[in-house]
């Protein structure tokens, strides 16, 4: 067990990422809270959600940007190295195939600071979640 010396809250794994603190009650302070070099990539992933689910609610869930409309649609989060992106599994499945330069597990695709954010994939997946009902 490791103990987070910022938070005190207690995880299996050491070093665990996790949110430390008061969690951010808009998408705007969740970005800002991140570290300056990753918040254009993190508003960019923000943008192609927005323009893909036009009529979403962005909100925070779990501690992180979420669209939601009559039910969870997909999620975001930034971490040291990539941003996570949360479409559920039967999305990860359905775009496996365009998916294949990412790493992914189940329901998740994280998305490296190291590559431009991919914009329209991103939005395709956002618009295939709302569309199919398939939420994470």
């Amino acid at each position: 067990m490791w103990t987070c010396p910022k938070c005190g809250r207690t995880f299996k794994r050491k070093e665990q990422d996790h949110y430390c603190g008061k969690a951010p009650e808009t998408v705007d302070e969740y970005i800002m809270a991140q570290p300056e070099e990753v918040q254009e990539y993190l508003r960019k992933i923000r943008e192609a959600i927005r323009l893909a689910l036009p009529e979403a609610e962005e909100r925070i869930s779990w501690s992180m940007p979420t669209y939601w409309k009559e039910h969870n649609i997909i999620h975001f989060a930034g971490f040291k190295k990539h941003a996570g992106l949360y479409p559920g599994p039967k999305a990860v499945e359905e775009f496996s195939g365009r998916l294949k330069e990412y790493r992914t597990s189940k329901g998740t695709i994280q998305l490296p600071y190291s590559r431009p954010v991919p914009v329209e994939l991103v939005s395709d997946i956002a618009r295939w979640c709302y569309e199919t009902g398939n939420h994470p």
